[in-house]
């Protein structure tokens, strides 16, 4: 008991010890609570001007920063806007869709109002975006030419579309070699064409351009093909038609097993990604039953 007496018992000059230590707590802490520095700071005229001036240039230097940020718009032609391109410049899909629908079948945007009419986008977009649009020298270029007709052959005065040579392509005024080349390259692929509107599928080469070619040469002997039956082929298999890829073909596949078979290829119209621009080019390889 003496032993636990002697650690809480405290001899007078401890506890004036312990009572100073809690006195200089108890001051600093009042300090801390009420003293206020002074944060401001007197500067002269000169100074403060000078702050006032690189304040400004700071604030150029942000302007420039968030304007070099935002995205360039550089002059484009409207025919060729990707899904991607399209959401940059601020469309929506339903607008990039009418777009790409419209050129699938094979028609150009030749002015400012088509491009309105077809996407119905809004005025205040089209104020933007038009001042980028960049047509192609034939559409801007309404000058009248030392030959301002052109004579259309007659399909017997045509020669045979499927025996197109790189040789004969470059024959033809307007035809380059890039030109000639993308042509004979699909034509190899698709195996021939069935229809002259095949040509338009050559991306790449503007219309002018097949239309060139087509005042020359149309089909005039189908190359045999063996048509795919759509009603048992493989996904895989309808894939190889030209136009048509796998996604397409499986969702083709998926609509006959559900619909128990396909009786009307017309009833492949009803699938979603089906326009009518892929619908003839399609059905020139199939087949029921």
């Amino acid at each position: 008991m003496s032993s636990l007496k002697s650690h809480v018992i405290y001899d007078a000059r401890k506890r004036r010890g312990i009572l100073f230590f809690a006195l200089i707590i108890i001051l600093v802490t009042i300090i801390i609570i009420w003293y206020h520095p002074n944060k401001t700071v007197d500067i002269s005229e000169i100074e403060q001007l000078k702050v006032e001036n690189l304040q400004r240039e700071i604030d150029s230097l942000k302007s420039i920063a968030i304007e070099n940020s935002k995205p360039k718009i550089y002059p484009f032609n409207p025919n060729f806007i990707t899904d991607y391109r399209g959401y940059t410049l601020g469309m929506t899909p339903e607008e990039i869709d009418r777009l790409l629908r419209f050129r699938e079948s094979g028609k150009w945007i030749n002015s400012t109002r088509d491009f309105k009419n077809v996407t119905q986008v809004s005025d205040s977009l089209l104020a933007i975006i038009s001042p980028y649009f960049k047509f192609p020298q034939w559409v801007t270029n309404t000058k009248p030419t030392t030959n301002t007709t052109t004579k259309w052959k007659t399909k017997e005065q045509k020669q045979e579309l499927n025996k197109l040579t790189y040789e004969s392509l470059l024959e033809i005024d307007g035809v380059n070699e890039q030109d000639a080349t993308k042509i004979i390259t699909h034509l190899n692929k698709v195996g021939g064409y069935q229809v002259d509107q095949q040509l338009y599928d050559v991306y790449g080469v503007s219309s002018k351009v097949k239309r060139l070619v087509l005042n020359d040469y149309t089909v005039k002997e189908k190359p045999k093909i063996e048509l795919i039956n759509v009603n048992t082929a493989t996904a895989s298999d309808l894939s190889t038609i030209p136009l048509l890829n796998f996604e397409l073909a499986k969702e083709i596949v998926d609509y006959r097993i559900l619909r128990e078979g396909i009786k009307s290829l017309e009833e492949l119209q009803k699938l979603d990604g089906m326009t009518d621009y892929k619908f003839e080019r399609i059905k020139l390889y199939l087949h029921i039953n």
